[in-house]
């Protein structure tokens, strides 16, 4: 099954080019202000890096500094009373740097007269610029990142495949949903069913990646699976590989890493108003600030009211969402961060189960139509309402250990009716289009309550410096589900049938209705080890979970399951002082299932994971631009793999073992001020390790993907404050089926986006904040499958245009 290296590595030279081609050196300017306030401060020797960014963030200062700058170097001890400034110059000494005074309240790091090598400089500047792993970013270009971690680690030192879409990326894009915000990230595959307003169906590396949002997992069911509301986002991150060994039960793809809007002290104010095409209509607002003069007490407040159609005959996309927080300062070393969310969302299933016919099959009555409604609006709904409520508590407890405490309890309800037309291999459309329907009909419950405690230590022992996690977090979950399929009447692929007298059958007759209750513990220790350029991370964390499952439709037959796995990693990497990062990396996965069997005496077995990961990160000093490339050899065991049964009811089963080896480029620059360009490219290859599709591709899994975006705003001159975007996505051909064949086969395709915006403060001053925008999606409105299982097709999106007026103040 495996292919030499260099056979691997040829098809993805054009895309090596393209990634280097972005400028690879830009300096780095900032505007600066200095908090005069006097302190006390008893701080050990400890990484460099990690000292100043502590006395910055006490002192309300921001510190950009690149990774390079202070690799290797160790901070002198810092204690006694100092302003910030003075505190920063106490930690300075004996490294070879020194604070300057720039003027206009600025101070910069630059190298020390008797330094030997002349190095970058690094400016320190307000509030705003600076940037820790849980909270907002300037521009494209993260440098910090808690993915994989749990603590606020240097980007470009992190020892594995790690994007990071920030707030600019997905307000230029003008991202919607989940499968917008990853479409230019390398190693993943966004809308895999094509556009569904239930849910967002990725892959990652040929599995779904596990959402976590401010450090706690989301619920997982069935259907009633939240859909994360990205306006109230301030980043989001994809880590690549397995990471149970520091987050418990995920898959071996990769996690999805999201943190909510916070509170902060600037105030901020924003309203949006959007309208496009299919009578798109959106409202979004977002404010921020101080409760008290003192600080003590911050607010945030963001939401989103849709009211929209969609590209389906006959089923809209209504959101209602809301999400307060809270920030008390209750000391310097002590924060409270309430965070809660309320989203109603009213729709249907816009991934439509297209007969073969019509699409992958050429029919004499032509083609169906993308806009088809295959089902009944007088019968069909899809109707979840999710809350949740939680708070992110951090306490600095001395010099070196610090505790945070993530806590969140989450509801999803979930009332949903669907007509399916019947699959190609047993009730296929007769000539005249005519066919059989099912129908589903769920209702769904979870309720979640997640906690994560930890506490961190930064220390040395001898040369070498520490940051050591230890951690315990604990998971219970309740989900009702139950699931009745009926008969769904008759209807035509070219002319739809309404208003069918449909009958939802009894519960007596469900196939699924079960109530299952999980509880997880898990126990995890980290150290993230620094030795002059070399950095070592070891972590393995223990998990215990138990399932029990009572089968209503089974007479109140309970299933029972016990489990534990160990998950361990280890990475080891060079810090370069030119930039260059190269790293190795082993991590494993476990992943109990998140839904139970339809036979009380079957119960799925956890998946475990295993990734060998090569690769190297290059931050040019002084830059914005952060390029990576890493190869990768991945295993998974007992995987679940869905089909249709007979009568059209879904059949899970556990396939054995699968393995997935790729290589992933990507390129994220602020090249300047006025250009920003993220590009990123993917060569997977995939394959059923045993059982009776042994050396088949995975499903829905491309050999490759390519994607190139380019903002480029103009700052003076004629077109001052004007802006435009494009970007191009190619996704290769895939096999929706597990036997590969030309029926599960969708072809390779590529689309284009595009972007214009203005900012109208730049026409008038009396118009400082307000904005225009024009995004599109699939600018050439290319017809393409998104997938096809052998039994139904997926359209992909059609061409969407969005309209955005914007006042920020």
């Amino acid at each position: 099954m495996s292919r030499p290296l260099d056979t691997l590595l040829r098809p993805s030279l054009l895309a090596i080019a393209i990634a280097l081609s972005a400028p690879l050196a830009s300096p780095l300017l900032m505007a600066a202000e200095q908090s005069s306030s006097v302190r006390a401060y008893n701080l050990p020797a400890a990484p460099l890096a990690s000292t100043l960014n502590q006395i910055a963030s006490q002192a309300g200062l921001a510190l950009s500094l690149n990774p390079s700058l202070a690799a290797g170097k160790t901070s002198a001890p810092v204690q006694g009373q100092f302003d910030a400034a003075g505190a920063l110059r106490e930690a300075l000494r004996g490294t070879g740097l020194q604070l300057e005074h720039s003027g206009a309240g600025t101070y910069s790091l630059v190298a020390a007269p008797d330094g030997v090598v002349a190095l970058p400089e690094t400016n320190i500047s307000g509030q705003q610029a600076y940037e820790s792993a849980w909270g907002p970013v300037e521009g494209y270009v993260a440098t910090r990142t808690a993915a994989g971690t749990k603590t606020d680690t240097s980007l470009v030192e992190a020892p594995r495949s790690i994007s990071v879409a920030t707030r600019q990326q997905m307000e230029d894009r003008n991202v919607q949903n989940l499968d917008d915000a990853v479409r230019y990230m390398p190693g993943i595959v966004s809308a895999s069913y094509g556009s569904d307003t239930r849910y967002d169906w990725m892959l990652v590396r040929g599995f779904e990646p596990t959402q976590f949002l401010d450090g706690l997992p989301l619920p997982r069911g069935v259907y009633a699976n939240p859909k994360a509301e990205t306006w109230n986002l301030d980043r989001l991150a994809l880590l690549r590989g397995p990471a149970s060994s520091v987050y418990g039960q995920t898959p071996p793809g990769g996690l999805l890493d999201m943190v909510s809007r916070r509170p902060s002290a600037e105030a901020s104010h924003s309203i949006q108003l959007q309208y496009g095409s299919d009578n798109y209509r959106q409202l979004n607002f977002a404010s921020t600030g101080k409760i008290d003069d003192e600080g003590r007490f911050l607010y945030g407040l963001s939401g989103v009211i849709r009211d929209a159609g969609t590209q389906v005959d006959h089923i809209d996309n209504k959101r209602y969402n809301i999400a307060p927080s809270l920030t008390w300062n209750i000391d310097t070393d002590t924060k409270l961060t309430l965070l809660s969310q309320f989203t109603r969302d009213d729709t249907g299933a816009t991934s439509q189960f297209m007969p073969i016919q019509g699409t992958k099959i050429k029919s004499p009555l032509g083609k169906v139509s993308h806009h088809k409604n295959l089902g009944d609006p007088d019968y069909e709904f899809y109707d979840r309402t999710y809350y949740a409520l939680g708070y992110a508590f951090e306490h600095r407890i001395n010099d070196v250990w610090q505790f945070r405490q993530n806590l969140r309890y989450t509801k999803s309800e979930l009332s949903f009716q669907q007509l399916t037309v019947g699959s190609y291999a047993y009730s296929p459309a007769d000539a005249a289009g005519n066919i059989s329907r099912i129908s589903t009909n769920v209702n769904e419950d979870i309720g979640q309550f997640a906690v994560d405690n930890n506490f961190q230590a930064d220390f040395t022992t001898g040369d070498i410096s520490h940051t050591v996690l230890l951690g315990l977090d604990h998971q219970r979950s309740d989900t009702s589900y139950l699931s009745i399929y009926g008969d769904g009447g008759k209807t035509n692929i070219f002319n739809p049938i309404y208003g069918q007298p449909i009958v939802r059958p009894a519960r007596s007759g469900a196939y699924y209705d079960y109530n299952q209750k999980t509880v997880q513990t898990g126990l995890y220790v980290q150290d993230q080890m620094a030795l002059d350029n070399w950095r070592l991370s070891l972590g393995g964390r223990e998990d215990w979970v138990h399932q029990g499952t009572t089968y209503f439709n089974k007479k109140d037959v309970t299933n029972t399951d016990r489990s534990k796995n160990f998950s361990g990693n280890a990475a080891l990497s060079y810090v370069f002082d030119s930039g260059f990062v190269p790293y190795l990396s082993y991590a494993e996965s476990f992943q109990p299932a998140s839904n139970a069997s339809a036979d009380p005496l079957e119960s799925y077995k956890p998946t475990e994971g295993k990734q060998w990961e090569l690769g190297i990160k290059y931050q040019p000093p002084g830059s914005n631009t952060l390029l990576s490339a890493a190869v990768y050899d991945l295993t998974q065991k007992n995987v679940q793999v869905t089909s249709i049964g007979a009568g059209g009811e879904s059949i899970t089963s556990q396939t054995g073992e699968v393995k997935v080896k790729g290589l992933e480029l990507e390129a994220v620059s602020d090249v300047t001020d006025n250009l920003k360009v993220i590009a990123a490219y993917s060569l997977a290859k995939s394959e059923i390790q045993k059982g009776i599709y042994k050396g088949n591709r995975l499903q829905r899994v491309p050999n490759q993907q390519a994607s190139l975006w380019a903002d480029y705003t103009w700052h003076d001159g004629v077109l001052d404050g004007f802006g435009i975007g494009a970007g191009a996505r190619y996704t290769g051909n895939t096999y929706g089926d597990q036997e590969n064949t030309w029926l599960g086969k969708a072809n390779a395709y590529t689309v284009f986006d595009a972007a214009v915006h203005y900012d109208l403060g730049r026409l008038d001053k009396s118009l400082k904040g307000a904005s225009l925008k024009l995004n599109a999606t699939n600018l050439f409105d290319k017809d393409y499958i998104s997938t096809c299982d052998g039994s139904y097709c997926y359209f992909g999106d059609q061409r969407s245009v969005v309209a955005s007026a914007t006042y920020q103040w």
